[in-house]
């Protein structure tokens, strides 16, 4: 009897485990994010977006799966994959954003924000091997989505009375390729950029005020580059931040630098210190066994020599399949899988330790930068003193743009910028003392202020906690100059010494 009693209830138990097995099966694509399994090695370890809907397009049922649940806290060390979950940006993750933050007694007077396009379609492809199946067709119902996407899709065929100059007049406004085109805007790109001009509402708008509800254009300021990724990106970020906007109202200006440089671009000894980087960037990565390895092997992996896959900048088409999960592209020979990649994205981070410790960037950067900064703070100059100046300016970017700025005001810590990322300059008026003015720098919604150089060493006094905008006017009117010998920017660009 006793046995009969025990093989019953062994019984019992493998019937339960059987119905819990497939629960789970069925229910594991609810779970949180950090309960995610994922299985086979050359798949992506990326956060997991909500079900799809039937009008999506899907991906192979192997391209869906993942390897290993999301690092979802900053590891001791660094690590590659957490770095390139913060790289990819992907919506949806919940953002506490430090914008607009200010003791009671301080009144906000302008906003300055610096972006980087969000994500976009790879520039390169690696030979011999299928383009990541990306869908650039933006669908409110296919994830990832915002509130406003639908109704952004709907203003961008309205907007025949906007102002834009140059080439951007031409350029699409929103990405519509079922098959995205290199470099193309995808719809996460939208997104984050939606995203981004909620936060600004919410803070500047919606709390302190910083444009009333007849705003006129004379109180924006807003410039692109003339790729429809920066477009694209600044006209998202804009829907959400004035959602509904008069076109008549928008004028978009056509930057043809991606360091902004205007009509200041010429600067021998700025082109100096970018050859003298590229150098060391090179020296660096042949003293990388493991890189150079690891480029053999997927060069064996693709069919084609190692010199031409090296030369298409494989990490780009990588990161696209990684942000995407995407499988890593396969050949009769094998995959390129996950340890390639960290080992790739492991480099990069350690070349960034590396330029600044050389500080040859740091010096093209403040050559680079010096007249979008000097714009930027003539600006808060300008509007200290009373003078008509625009209340909220937008520049739209790329990586090339916003890293060599972090690395000007001496942003050591920050991280590369990713897609999406947003660095703010607010401009602060002290209310019972109208002459003291005040600067607040934000990058990702951080409050970074006191990492800056020039506001480094300021004593956080109760009475006085934020930055004088005199520390930054100086800092740009001559520290810059300072740390390259010299007393303007045209004797700094032209000096000989080198």
């Amino acid at each position: 009897m006793l046995l009969r009693n025990r093989f019953i209830l062994l019984l019992a138990v493998a019937a339960v485990l059987v119905v819990l097995s497939f629960s789970l099966q069925f229910f594991s694509r609810w779970l949180p994010v950090g309960m995610q399994l994922k299985t086979q090695a050359n798949l992506l370890p990326v956060r997991l977006l909500p079900a799809v809907s039937e009008s999506e397009e899907v991906l192979p049922a192997k391209s869906r799966k993942r390897i290993m649940p999301d690092l979802l806290t900053e590891p001791s060390a660094p690590d590659p994959l957490y770095e390139a979950n913060l790289y990819c940006n992907i919506p949806g993750v919940a953002e506490h954003s430090m914008e607009g933050h200010a003791p009671p007694n301080f009144k906000l007077l302008s906003v300055q924000v610096m972006i980087r396009h969000g994500d976009r379609y790879p520039l390169y492809a690696i030979p011999k091997t299928k383009r990541p199946d990306i869908n650039c067709v933006l669908d409110p119902v296919r994830n990832p989505s915002h509130p406003n996407l639908a109704n952004f899709i709907s203003h961008m065929t309205k907007g025949s009375g906007s102002q834009m100059d140059g080439t951007l007049s031409s350029l699409p406004r929103f990405p519509s390729h079922s098959l995205c085109e290199m470099g193309e805007l995808t719809q996460t790109g939208v997104v984050q950029h939606l995203y981004n001009g909620q936060i600004l509402r919410e803070n500047y708008l919606k709390k302190h005020k910083l444009l009333s509800n007849d705003w006129t254009a004379k109180q924006l300021y807003i410039e692109s580059t003339g790729k429809s990724r920066t477009l694209q990106s600044g006209l998202a970020l804009l829907y959400s931040f004035l959602p509904g906007f008069d076109w008549k109202k928008i004028s978009i200006r056509h930057q043809w630098s991606s360091i902004f440089c205007s009509s200041h671009c010429d600067c021998p000894l700025r082109n100096h210190y970018l050859e003298e980087e590229q150098r060391r960037q090179y020296s660096y990565r042949i003293k990388n066994v493991q890189l150079e390895k690891t480029y053999v092997d997927m060069a064996k992996v693709v069919g084609v020599p190692t010199r031409l896959l090296r030369a298409s900048n494989p990490i780009d088409s990588l990161l696209c399949h990684f942000c995407h999960n995407v499988t890593f592209p396969c050949s009769k020979n094998g995959c390129i899988d996950i340890e390639h990649f960290k080992v790739i994205k492991a480099h990069q981070i350690e070349d960034e330790r590396e330029r600044h410790e050389k500080q040859l960037y740091y010096k093209y950067a403040l050559l680079a930068t010096y007249p979008l900064i000097n714009q930027t703070v003539s600006r808060m100059q300008r509007m200290s003193e009373g003078k008509k100046a625009e209340v909220f300016a937008l520049y739209s970017a790329h990586d090339v743009t916003l890293s060599p700025v972090l690395s000007a005001i001496g942003l050591t810590e920050a991280r590369f910028p990713r897609f999406g990322a947003r660095l703010v300059f607010e401009l602060w008026q002290k209310t019972d003392q109208e002459k003291e003015h005040y600067v607040r720098i934000l990058y990702n919604g951080e409050d970074v202020t006191f990492q800056t150089s020039f506001c480094r060493e300021h004593e956080r006094r109760s009475n006085q906690p934020l930055c004088p905008l005199s520390k930054f006017v100086n800092f740009v009117k001559k520290g810059v100059f300072s740390a390259l010998n010299s007393t303007s920017y045209y004797d700094a660009c032209h000096q000989r010494s080198f």
